[in-house]
């Protein structure tokens, strides 16, 4: 297995296990135009989430649209879960982008549409670690391996903190690989800083990142910051061997008691600042 790496945007087009160095986790991002995009009935679970504009799919027999928000500031996130086993034809509204996440099954499922009435509109964390956080795919979701979070950062707040690893199934962590996929509210000038560190593995990654980037995480703890002015959407993809769909995670321990201070400090007031609906 590879280290954790950051792949700047233009420098990559499709995330698959073997450009990860990984076992489960694929990820792209689709413009498909006027062209129909087809995925054929293989042993992969998909979930297919709008970034911008509107998407149509052809899923077996059956039709859905969904989608719609002008870009990931603008509303939360439809999510068209696809079990293994069923072929599906996407065509999109011009300009449209739509992120679709992959991960190998062993049962099928049902066909689920997720919309933002599903969905509650959730601040996390405290103070300046205060951010929004939308779980498309939580584990009581019935699929088989993929979970996928949304999350919202407002410029100058950490994220994903206090740090955390889904490195090894034991109790109260479990092993997952993790894609970090990133949008600026300012795609010209926007940055943030995203950090994932090994103390028992010696490593270190201190980067920065902007519009388009993404972070393969394949183990270490993490956390990201949003640079003063800039805010921070990431898009959050995770898969793993786990008999049982979880997301438990082990927090650094040297940091994990400043969490204690939040319900003093209280939720940052600009969060939540994404509408469930433009």
């Amino acid at each position: 297995m590879t280290n954790p790496q950051i792949l700047a945007a233009g420098e990559w087009k499709t995330v698959t296990p073997e450009l990860a160095g990984w076992e489960y986790v694929s990820f792209e991002v689709l413009e498909p135009g006027d062209e129909t995009v087809e995925f054929a009935a293989d042993g992969a679970e998909r979930a297919f989430i709008p970034l911008s504009g509107t998407v149509s799919a052809t899923v077996d027999d059956a039709e859905y649209t969904f989608g719609g928000r002008e870009n990931v500031f603008a509303g939360l996130a439809h999510l068209l879960y696809v079990p293994r086993d069923t072929r599906v034809e996407l065509t999109a509204s011009p300009g449209a982008q739509i992120a679709v996440a992959a991960a190998p099954a062993t049962t099928k499922h049902e066909v689920v549409l997720v919309t933002p009435e599903d969905l509650p509109v959730e601040a996390r964390g405290g103070g300046n670690a205060s951010r929004q956080v939308s779980t498309l795919m939580p584990p009581s979701f019935p699929a088989d391996r993929l979970h996928v979070v949304e999350v919202w950062t407002p410029g100058g707040n950490w994220s994903s903190f206090p740090p955390h690893k889904h490195e090894h199934d034991h109790a109260g962590e479990a092993q997952l690989e993790e894609t970090y996929y990133y949008r600026l509210r300012d795609p010209e000038n926007g940055w943030a800083l995203q950090r994932v560190y090994g103390p028992e593995r010696d490593f270190e990654l201190d980067e920065p990142v902007r519009d388009g980037d993404i972070c393969l995480i394949p183990w270490g703890y993490h956390t990201t910051v949003a640079a003063h002015g800039h805010d921070l959407y990431y898009l959050n993809v995770l898969a793993g061997p786990a008999p049982e769909r979880t997301l438990q995670a082990h927090q650094d321990p040297s940091l994990a008691a400043l969490a204690d201070d939040w319900a003093e400090s209280g939720i940052d007031p600009r969060v939540p600042f994404v509408p469930a609906r433009p």
